[in-house]
């Protein structure tokens, strides 16, 4: 359809406006990533990663339930099978932020993060088993290769050598496929009402559930401790205006694009970790991460260009 304004000013109006939404999916990739940094600090203090977790998940409620009480147009929520896929996404971001944080509290801010970057595969053979995708040559090799960067990165192939517990490892892989599930229920759910009205059921059940799974004497704890600033920040940055800018941005960008930019979340995370948690990685360690960065983002870009991909965050996420 050719516009009735010319061309030049609708071109000028296009590119502005795919800059502006990517910088709004690098921004919430930064938001991530330092979301990390900031849960690997109060961890370091003491603080259960579910109690953490809890605070993030909470905080970002209230401002996906503001977006929601803003944009109410076509919220979907008269539908059950938004209720449903959307309470499925809410377990699996659950599950995505305390597993996370139960990796950085056991490991490292740059392993847990990289290790939660395996999401992508975890998509593809959960595709795969249920027929959602087709498997391929080049699928299983990049599958082979991040389990190839995993091996590396937590130096399993080393038993009693590696500066990764098994704890750390198992928290972080299991964190990426909590982010499965959550890729999952919001594609499922998305066809049945608004993004916002996704992420405030998703997130109403994340809050219930770590609720009632985290120390209760930790949760009171929160409201009193000095470190109070720190959990309103991650629950702002982490959650509440990053989900945000990454929906808005995804709007206009395309999800190749998406998919390489959102390299900023792990490597802010990490960088974090090196200068601000004294964190350090073996030269091996260090292969095996950048081989399952660029991996899953060349998986990613790969599907993106094949398909409407699952492998991109749907809030992504």
């Amino acid at each position: 359809m050719v516009r009735d304004s010319p061309a030049p000013m609708g071109l000028i109006s296009s590119d502005k406006m795919v800059s502006l939404s990517t910088t709004f999916v690098v921004l919430a990739a930064l938001c991530w990533g330092l979301s990390g940094g900031i849960g690997g600090i109060l961890t370091a203090q003491g603080w259960d990663p579910v109690v953490v977790s809890f605070y993030r998940g909470a905080i970002g409620f209230f401002f996906v339930l503001g977006w929601l009480a803003l944009r109410p147009r076509g919220s979907g929520l008269a539908s059950r099978r938004l209720w449903f896929w959307s309470a499925i996404a809410g377990v699996g971001v659950a599950g995505n932020f305390a597993f996370y944080f139960v990796s950085i509290a056991e490991g490292s801010v740059a392993v847990a993060v990289t290790l939660m970057y395996c999401a992508p595969v975890f998509v593809y053979l959960v595709s795969f088993t249920l027929k959602l995708e087709r498997p391929t040559l080049f699928k299983w090799a990049a599958i082979a290769m991040v389990l190839l960067g995993v091996v590396l990165l937590t130096g399993i192939y080393e038993i009693g050598a590696g500066d990764v517990t098994p704890i750390a490892a198992g928290a972080g892989l299991l964190s990426g496929l909590s982010y499965a599930v959550f890729i999952f229920g919001f594609k499922y759910a998305a066809p049945h009402g608004s993004p916002q009205a996704i992420l405030v059921i998703a997130f109403a059940v994340l809050t219930a559930l770590l609720f009632w799974l985290g120390d209760p004497d930790q949760t009171v704890a929160v409201l009193k401790t000095p470190s109070w600033p720190l959990f309103v920040a991650l629950g702002v940055v982490g959650a509440g205006l990053s989900f945000i800018f990454y929906i808005v941005g995804l709007k206009h960008t395309a999800p190749a694009v998406a998919s390489i930019v959102a390299m900023v979340e792990p490597v802010t995370a990490s960088l974090f970790g090196v200068v601000v948690l004294n964190e350090s990685l073996a030269l091996l360690q260090i292969f095996g991460m950048g081989l399952i960065l660029v991996t899953v983002t060349a998986l990613s870009v790969y599907s993106s260009a094949q398909y409407k991909p699952l492998t991109t965050k749907p809030l992504a996420e």
